[in-house]
C-alpha cells in the first residue's frame, strides 16, 4: 500500500517551465493551412494593415480554426488555448481582436471567403487524387461508387443557455439554433453550413436550395459530373425535387434519395403489394440482411405533381417497441413498419445493379453517417454559439467549419495508411495527436519541436509533419 500512495514523495509543483507547448498538435492544423494555400488565400481578402498592433485577419480565423479543433469553445477559451503554443507559433490574439474579426464577416465577406475555401478545396482534392490509393469514393453495399460525389443534407439543433440573436424555441421544444448543412461524405468536409433561427422550418425549400448551391459551388468543376445528394424526409417537397431535377445537364447528372412521409394513399399502395413483391435487404457490407424486406413502389402509387421518372422505394421492418405506440392502423394489422425513399435513380453509370431495389435501399440507409458529421461538428464548436451576437456567431459556425475541413484534410492527405486514423473522431484525434505536449527546443540557428519518445503515435504526428513539408504548395 505504501508504494502505491507513495508516488508523491519529495514531490513539488512549480510553474517555472520552459521551452514546454501545449497541444502541440495545433502545429500539425497551421501547418496544413499554410501548405494547402488556405491561409494566404483567406490573407488576400483583406487589406494590408499599419502598425505594430495590426493582426492578419488570415492568422486570427486560422488560430481560432486551429483552436477550436483542439476544444476551445469560447473565444477566451482560445485565446487561452493559444498562448500554449506562443513560443510556437507567435503571440496569441486577443479575444478581443478575434471578435472584431468575426464582426466583420459580413454576407459579402463570406461569400468572398467561400470563394477562397473553393479554391483551396479543388487544390486538396487534386492532391487526393494522387495520394496512394487515389480519391476516397465511397462503396455502399459491396459496389463502389467511382466518379460519384455524395453530398449528405440534414439540419440540427444548437442550444443556446440565455437570449441570442436568434435564438427561439426550436421544433424540438428546446431553445436556440436551426442550422442546415452539407457534408461531402467522400471526404467528411463540411462543404456548406446556413445558420438559422431556432424556429425556421424543417423543409424550407429555399433554405435547402441555398445550402445546396453553396456546397455545389465548392465541388471542384472536375468533379461535378456525376453528383448524388442524399436528404431524409425534410427533402420531400415539390419545389425541391423539381430543382434537383433541373440541375441536370449535359455536363452533370444529378441523382437523389429522399425521405418520404408515408400518406394513406402511399398505405393504400402498400397494402395491394404481392407477397412475391418483396426481396430481403441488404447491409452495408452487400450481404443479404434477412428480416427486412425492399419492394418497388412506383408503379401502384401513381401522382401527379412530381417529377417525371420519380420512384418510390417501400421498407418494412418488425417494429421495436418504442415504435409500437405509433404504429398506423395497416401497420397494426400486418405487424410491419414500413417506411419509403423517393428517388430519381434508373441506373448510375458504371455501377452494375445499381436500379434495384435493394441496392438503392442500402445507399439511403447509408445517408445516416451525416449524424456522424453533426456529432463531429458539435465537438469542434459548434455545441454552442459563444455570442450574442448574430454576426459573430455566424463567423463562429464559419470557423468551426474551416476547422472540420482542417482536421479531414490532415487525416486524408498525411494519416491515409495510419489505422484507425484516416476517419477517426475528434476526441480520438485529440487523444493521439492534436493535445500532445512538447519541449520547443534551440540549436544551431534551427528549431527543433521533441515529443516524447514513448508516446505510441509519436511517430505518427513526426510523419504527419514530414508529408506535410513535402504537399506541393497552391499555384
Amino acid at each position: 500500500m505504501s508504494e502505491r500512495t507513495g508516488w508523491d514523495r519529495r514531490l513539488s509543483v512549480t510553474a517555472d517551465g520552459k521551452g514546454l507547448v501545449g497541444h502541440a498538435g495545433a502545429a500539425l492544423l497551421h501547418k496544413i493551412a499554410d501548405q494547402v494555400g488556405l491561409t494566404e488565400a483567406l490573407g488576400g481578402l483583406w487589406p494590408d494593415g499599419q502598425g505594430t498592433t495590426w493582426r492578419d485577419r488570415a492568422h486570427v480565423l486560422v488560430s481560432l480554426a486551429a483552436a477550436i479543433v483542439c476544444g476551445a469553445r469560447s473565444l477566451l477559451e482560445a485565446e487561452r488555448l493559444q498562448a500554449h503554443q506562443a513560443a510556437l507559433l507567435g503571440a496569441a490574439p486577443s479575444d478581443s481582436t478575434t471578435h472584431r474579426t468575426l464582426a466583420g464577416l459580413e454576407e459579402p465577406m463570406l461569400a468572398r471567403i467561400a470563394k477562397a475555401r473553393a479554391k483551396v478545396r479543388r487544390h486538396v482534392w487534386q492532391l487526393l487524387h494522387l495520394r496512394p490509393g487515389g480519391f476516397p469514393w465511397l462503396t455502399v453495399a459491396g459496389k463502389r461508387l467511382r466518379g460519384w460525389i455524395v453530398i449528405d443534407i440534414d439540419a440540427t439543433i444548437i442550444t443556446s443557455a440565455s437570449d441570442k440573436s436568434g435564438a427561439a424555441v426550436t421544433f424540438k421544444k428546446t431553445y436556440g439554433f436551426h442550422p442546415l448543412a452539407c457534408w461531402c461524405a467522400n471526404t467528411q468536409e463540411s462543404l456548406a453550413m446556413l445558420l438559422r433561427r431556432g424556429n425556421a422550418g424543417s423543409n424550407t425549400v429555399a433554405d435547402h436550395v441555398r445550402v445546396l448551391s453553396e456546397a455545389l459551388a465548392q465541388i471542384p468543376n472536375s468533379c461535378q459530373a456525376k453528383i448524388l445528394i442524399r436528404i431524409d424526409g425534410a427533402g420531400a417537397t415539390h419545389d425541391l425535387l423539381t430543382h434537383l431535377e433541373a440541375l441536370n445537364t449535359t455536363r452533370r447528372t444529378v441523382r437523389y434519395l429522399v425521405g418520404w412521409t408515408i400518406t394513406e394513399a402511399d398505405e393504400q399502395a402498400i397494402a395491394r403489394l404481392p407477397a412475391t413483391a418483396w426481396t430481403d435487404s441488404l447491409d452495408q457490407d452487400g450481404d443479404i440482411q434477412h428480416g427486412y424486406h425492399v419492394a418497388e413502389l412506383t408503379g401502384l402509387n401513381q401522382r401527379l405533381g412530381w417529377p417525371d421518372g420519380m420512384r418510390l422505394l417501400v421498407r418494412r421492418v418488425r417494429p421495436s417497441a418504442r415504435h409500437r405506440k405509433n404504429l398506423t392502423a395497416l401497420e397494426l394489422k400486418t405487424g410491419w413498419k414500413y417506411s419509403i425513399i423517393a428517388t430519381n435513380i434508373g441506373r448510375m453509370w458504371g455501377i452494375s445493379g445499381s436500379h434495384h431495389p435493394q441496392w438503392l435501399d442500402a445507399m439511403a440507409r447509408a445517408h445516416a453517417v451525416v449524424e456522424d458529421r453533426v456529432r463531429a461538428g458539435k465537438a469542434m464548436g459548434l455545441r454552442n454559439l459563444p455570442s450574442q451576437h448574430w454576426t459573430v456567431n455566424s463567423g463562429w459556425m464559419l470557423t468551426a467549419n474551416l476547422g472540420h475541413d482542417l482536421d479531414c484534410w490532415l487525416r486524408l492527405l498525411t494519416l491515409h495508411d495510419q489505422d484507425g486514423l484516416e476517419r477517426a473522431e475528434p476526441d480520438t484525434m485529440r487523444y493521439r495527436l492534436y493535445h500532445l505536449p512538447a519541449r520547443l527546443a534551440t540549436h544551431a540557428r534551427r528549431r527543433h519541436l521533441r515529443i516524447d519518445r514513448t508516446w505510441p503515435w509519436a511517430q505518427t504526428f513526426v510523419l504527419a509533419w514530414q508529408r506535410l513539408t513535402r504537399l506541393p504548395a497552391l499555384a
